[in-house]
Parts: structure tokens; sequence; C-alpha cells
């Protein structure tokens, strides 16, 4: 069964465009926050993170010393980022027989799930 979920909208003034989700408020634009499409790039890093964090959390291995890189791509020619590399830089004593699994965990990740096979999209007035 399908679910529907909403999330408001509203401009508070000067260049901000906020958003309420959830119990979350979400500002963005100037003085409010990151721009829409950083939250956008931000949560493909974060997305891949949080499978990082559950896969180490699962398993009992520290996080201690690990960290994500995102890395964009940019052509400015069509104004359009045409790769995304995210390098998982594990901490020196991170188990080897996990190495592989690790990136297949990041690689769940909903965004990156959403980007492949995209929702439809319908905009009308009301």
């Amino acid at each position: 069964m399908i679910q529907t979920l909403e999330m408001d909208v509203s401009f508070p003034g000067d260049e901000r465009v906020d958003a309420d989700f959830e119990g979350m408020h979400i500002p963005t634009g100037e003085e409010g926050g990151p721009s829409p499409f950083d939250l956008f790039l931000a949560s493909i890093a974060t997305c891949a993170g949080i499978k990082v964090l559950y896969f180490c959390n699962e398993r009992e291995i520290s996080t201690e010393g690990l960290s994500l890189k995102q890395r964009m791509f940019y052509n400015p020619e069509n104004r359009m980022f045409e790769k995304i590399e995210i390098d998982i830089q594990l901490p020196p004593d991170f188990p080897e027989q996990y190495r592989d699994a690790v990136v297949r965990a990041a690689n769940t990740c909903g965004v990156k799930r959403h980007l492949f096979n995209p929702p439809e999209f319908d905009v009308h007035v009301s």
C-alpha cells in the first residue's frame, strides 16, 4: 500500500525557502541555511554515511577515525555533475574482512536508489 507523506514549504522572506517535514524545520537560502541543491548533495553523502554507521554499529566496530569524502565532478558546459564519488576513509584498525561489505552497505543508500529509479513528478496549482 502506498503511503502519502507531506512536506510544507514556506517563504519567510528575503531569499529563504523553508521546509517542514515530520516535525523537522529545514531552513534554506540566504542566511537561512544551505541552498536546496547543497542539501541534495549532502543527502547523498550523509545517506551513505548513515548506512556505514549502521553497518559498523551492528558489528560493534568502532567509528573512531572513520569518515567519508564525497567528490562531485562538475561539467560547466551543461552545468551538471557527471560523476559523484564517495571515498570511505577507514581507520587503520578497521577489520579487513569487512572492507568490501562496508562499500556494499554504503551502496544501499535510499537517496542513491531514488536517483536510479526516480519517482514521477507532478507539479500543479491548487
